[in-house]
């Protein structure tokens, strides 16, 4: 049978292992030797022959309370499926979908309950186009990071048109800390002009020039032309400003905003292609807007970039927590009203019945 200690085991082998105890047993092997030879702990054993002369199955049961006192209440698993089944929230994920009904008070849910809840009533599906991230990159080894406009990512993507082999560029840039895009254009063109105003009005925007030298941010890219182009280089130097360089086929040097361009593309109300400069400007600028101000960032406690490049983003997170806090104790005390009246009702059958003892039922 191999090593016992650690190990489930079925009905049929625990019977096996009492049977072969008894029967060593008779022959003067101690109880504690056999349990020893079979690397089986002796209180296992006296716990399986406790069960079975008290009539019950040895059968393995669920760990942990089948009723704890803070599971979920009849009403917050039904405003859980109801917010779920509502249109404007049917292509949210579980975890979005909790921070957005803990924002609008509609229930206090822990994400694993809500996932639970979702995949009970059949509404746990994938909901996105592609597959979900392997987990083996490798993060560049980076100076820790404590707060906005201390590390900025930018980068250009293409943007399809409707005419073959032409595209439109978008350039961004991102603050790594709060994930906020401080400012974004779209061109014709791939030029180190686009990419200098890109980096100019960020530093207006953000007033990093009133900084002193040793307070601005550093700023990673990749390794384009536009990227090591004198004009870019030369802008940095002057504003004092570090120029990191992610190194050659290697995304997760540059992953933040690499992975914001993922969440563009496969948003559901990205068109794929575009007409021309105007209609992408037309698409993006709302877009842009809805991502820093309305947008639950998985990867800063979802809250919006916007609250967390203005500090916002502890003090929500802790009243969360707290309003979490109390529901579970509410949860708690109705449960536990619930469980002093099955209680009260089970003591009154068994001192109605002289087949058992009052003293088996605790108390209340």
């Amino acid at each position: 049978m191999g090593t016992i200690r650690g190990s489930w085991l079925t009905v049929d082998q625990k019977e096996e292992i009492l049977a072969m105890i008894d029967w060593a047993k008779s022959k003067g092997v101690s109880e504690s030797r056999s349990c020893l030879l079979l690397m089986i702990s002796r209180r296992r054993v006296s716990r399986w022959r406790m069960k079975r002369n008290e009539g019950h199955d040895l059968r393995n049961g669920r760990p942990g309370p089948r009723y704890p006192l803070h599971r979920l209440l009849p009403q917050e698993r039904q405003a859980i499926v109801a917010m779920a089944t509502q249109e404007d929230f049917g292509d949210l994920s579980h975890r979005t979908m909790a921070v957005t009904a803990w924002d609008r008070g509609l229930f206090y849910a822990s994400f694993s309950s809500v996932y639970r809840t979702l995949c009970e009533a059949g509404l746990m599906a994938f909901r996105g186009p592609h597959c979900g991230h392997n987990g083996h990159s490798i993060a560049p080894a980076r100076r820790e990071i404590t707060g906005p406009n201390q590390r900025w990512s930018w980068d250009i993507s293409y943007l399809p048109t409707f005419e073959k082999g032409l595209f439109l560029y978008l350039y961004l840039l991102l603050d790594e800390y709060s994930r906020k895009i401080i400012h974004w254009l779209i061109s014709w063109y791939q030029r180190a002009r686009e990419a200098c105003h890109l980096i100019e009005q960020g530093l207006i925007s953000e007033n990093i020039l009133d900084l002193p030298e040793d307070q601005r941010p550093e700023v990673i890219n990749d390794r384009g032309s536009q990227m090591k182009a004198k004009s870019i280089r030369k802008l940095f130097e002057d504003h004092r400003m570090p120029q990191l360089f992610a190194r050659p086929r290697t995304p997760n040097d540059n992953p933040f905003v690499e992975s914001f361009f993922g969440t563009v593309k496969t948003d559901h109300r990205y068109p794929g292609r575009f007409r021309d400069l105007e209609a992408s400007c037309q698409y993006f600028d709302p877009y842009f807007e809805w991502y820093n101000t309305k947008h639950l960032h998985s990867g800063i406690d979802y809250v919006t970039p916007e609250q967390c490049h203005s500090g916002l983003r502890a003090a929500i997170v802790a009243a969360r927590k707290e309003r979490l806090k109390n529901q579970r104790e509410l949860r708690k005390e109705v449960n536990g009203r619930g469980l002093i009246i099955v209680n009260r009702s089970i003591e009154k059958k068994v001192s109605a019945n002289h087949e058992l003892s009052p003293c088996s039922v605790m108390n209340p």
